[in-house]
């Protein structure tokens, strides 16, 4: 069978290309960059029968061509601008009596906008610009280049768009683009990236062509529109030709068989991949294979970076960039995301899955996705360091609340997740101020790159001049309480004058309180903020809200949580329940102090919540007469009436003698009320 012959290393070009050589076919398809040549050789490996040769020729070197080889049929796909190439193929075409066949790019119809100027070709469009002021993008590629770039005052105001290939940055550099002028990147780019660089460049216009779907038309309008940006738009040439499924009917003709493709064969793959700290050595067999057979790549810059093979790589990491970019290239079949350290572990790829999830449910999008785990920092670092990692805590304060100093006191082995040296800092000063200085820190910086660096000190002795960079935190507590229970001795708060719920009391409140790991807590009337302490201690995921109308009550309470480290309080001064209006509704309420105004503030709570718990505790016979009266008129479960007397043992001489503290009454069950909220 004779050999089909293709111009253009369009997408539409590529996706013919390969869906010949897929069905027994054989395949030339000649490209005019070194870039397209590399975007061709990256597109599958598994091929066979395609060739793929690189240059520009004129008619007699056309000619040439066709008359050595034995080809079928020629198929222009080259770029609808591209209008000297055609011309050159068609008349060879012609001479040679070698089928000549068209294929057009479906284009959309656009609607003149006010802010759009149209024009037959770019020298108008040059002049026009000379007299229009402004920051101009220019996203109609290197080879007209120079019809912008000859008049010195419009060259100074060009940010040049380009594909990232050698023989685009050498036009640039031969019309004197600066290099601050020049974007190089493989579109098209989504409406979001476009915004970006309209934003970060100051863009006030935008040159583009008449491009179609393919070319990203509609995403660079919309993002000037957006942006505010006048655009430009060349009209694309009014030509005859066929379009990609006229062009597939008249090869299925030529080769006697039904083709079959790609893009339609099976659904994409989505593949999203931990690639531990970043280094290619530490990388799964796994997720190596999955990135060699990948026809693109999605991550941030950074992460790109350590893909060392030629492939589609996009710097896209959010899932509003790169499901509408899939969608839109079907062509990408194997499409890996990638993430550092483990999928799941602290890791963006539970989010990007949870919208593709979605994208799946609602919209039938169909995908196939795998989630493939890389080495997490955490067991990279125990290893390096000769330990394990089964019974240690492990937080992250890397954009996130974490109680770390509380972390590490309770536990021998702590592992944390930092955002850089500052976090390592306030981390030190913290264990200083509660006298933690036994503390063993063990620094990972950089690690698994040629600059990985391990060091180990105390909270007193960290390095003055420590990088900037990826850490990873070891800490080791040899006098680590790992106690469990709630009821922290009274002596750890700041007294001060203030009232404060005494240990034994706070535990059994606290017991009583039945708090859950995502509780939203009202501590109301925080006095020193014991209770609140408490609770806070008890999870990162518990949000507690320390309401208190003194201010210097207020102040201890904050004074005690800063010294505990707590990140997961809220400090709301005034009085209850006013002071409550604007809170997030509660599933968990201590009433130490209600200021007589405790009919109002159980009304208050039943309205924000649809059930809550609720503990109050009580020292005088009319508060307790004022709860009884109150429960009996509401809808409650689980009541428990309970009263504590405690003695404390009080050296005298060398005797011990039992001293009273006030006896508390303590009332806990679950109300309900009017409001349905939703199941946490």
């Amino acid at each position: 069978m004779n050999e089909i012959l293709i111009f253009g290393g369009t997408t539409e070009g590529r996706i013919l290309a390969e869906t010949i050589c897929k069905n027994g076919g054989t395949c030339t398809i000649f490209v005019a960059t070194d870039y397209g040549e590399e975007v061709l050789k990256n597109m599958d490996k598994d091929i066979t029968g395609l060739k793929i040769r690189k240059g520009r020729l004129d008619t007699v070197a056309m000619i040439r061509l066709f008359e050595q080889g034995e080809y079928s049929m020629v198929i222009d796909a080259t770029h609808i601008f591209a209008v000297e190439v055609s011309q050159n193929i068609k008349e060879a075409s012609s001479l040679t009596k070698v089928p000549y066949y068209r294929m057009l790019r479906d284009q959309e119809q656009m609607v003149k906008e006010q802010n759009m100027v149209w024009f037959e070709n770019q020298i108008a469009c040059s002049e026009y610009l000379k007299k229009t002021p402004g920051n101009i993008l220019l996203t109609t590629g290197s080879k007209e280049l120079s019809l912008y770039a000859a008049d010195e005052e419009l060259r100074r105001r060009l940010v040049v768009r380009v594909l990232p290939g050698a023989d685009s940055i050498k036009i640039c550099q031969e019309n004197k683009i600066a290099g601050k002028q020049i974007i190089a990147m493989q579109g098209p780019f989504s409406q979001a990236m476009n915004e970006v660089i309209m934003k970060e460049y100051e863009i006030e216009i935008m040159v583009t062509k008449e491009s179609g779907h393919a070319g990203g038309q509609m995403e660079k309008v919309m993002a000037a529109q957006k942006c505010g940006v006048q655009i430009c738009m060349i009209g694309c040439p009014k030509e005859q030709g066929y379009s990609f499924d006229a062009i597939l009917n008249i090869l299925q003709k030529n080769m006697g068989r039904e083709l079959t493709l790609k893009e339609k064969s099976c659904q994409q793959t989505i593949s999203l991949v931990g690639i531990g700290m970043g280094a290619v050595e530490t990388w799964t067999g796994e997720v190596a294979c999955a990135i060699k057979n990948a026809d693109v790549v999605f991550g941030a810059e950074r992460i790109l970076d350590s893909v060392r093979q030629k492939i589609v790589k996009v710097p896209f990491y959010l899932a509003n960039d790169i499901i509408p970019y899939l969608k839109e290239h079907s062509n990408y079949q194997n499409a890996v995301v990638l993430f550092s350290g483990d999928t799941g572990f602290y890791s963006g790829m539970e989010k990007l899955g949870e919208a593709i999830k979605k994208e799946i449910s609602t919209n039938q999008w169909k995908v196939n996705v795998q989630i493939l785990p890389g080495i997490s920092s955490i067991s990279y670092l125990a290893a390096k360091l000769h330990t394990n990692w089964q019974d240690a805590k492990i937080i992250s304060m890397h954009g996130r609340n974490a109680n770390v100093i509380g972390a590490i006191r309770k536990n021998k082995k702590t592992f944390l997740l930092v955002s850089g040296i500052d976090d390592i800092r306030s981390v030190c000063e913290k264990l200083m101020q509660n006298n933690m200085t036994q503390v063993q820190i063990s620094l990972g910086y950089s690690l698994s790159y040629e600059d990985e660096k391990i060091d180990i000190f105390y909270p007193s002795n960290i390095p003055e001049a420590l990088p900037q960079g990826l850490y990873t935190c070891f800490f080791y507590n040899p006098r680590a309480t790992e106690v469990l229970t709630y009821g922290l001795a009274d002596n750890l708060f700041i007294r001060d004058k203030v009232p404060m719920t005494k240990s034994e009391i706070r535990a059994v409140s606290i017991s009583k309180l039945q708090l859950t790991k995502n509780a939203v807590v009202y501590d109301v009337g925080s006095g020193t903020g014991s209770v609140t302490i408490e609770c806070a201690e008890l999870s990162d995921k518990i949000q507690v809200y320390a309401i208190e109308k003194k201010p210097e009550a207020m102040e201890l309470t904050k004074k005690n949580c800063e010294m505990f480290d707590l990140n997961n309080v809220t400090y709301v001064e005034g009085d209850a329940p006013d002071a409550l209006l604007n809170l997030p509704s509660p599933t968990h309420v201590f009433i130490g102090g209600s200021g007589r105004n405790l009919k109002e503030i159980v009304e208050s709570i039943k309205e924000k919540s649809h059930s809550v718990r609720v503990v109050i505790n009580t020292v005088t016979v009319e508060t307790l007469c004022e709860i009884s009266n109150l429960i009996s008129q509401m809808e409650v479960e689980d009541l428990s009436i309970t009263q504590i007397q405690i003695n404390h043992g009080k050296e005298i001489g060398a005797y011990h003698m039992m001293q009273a503290e006030n006896p508390v009454t303590m009332f806990s069950f679950t109300m309900k009320g009017e409001m349905e909220t939703y199941e946490q």
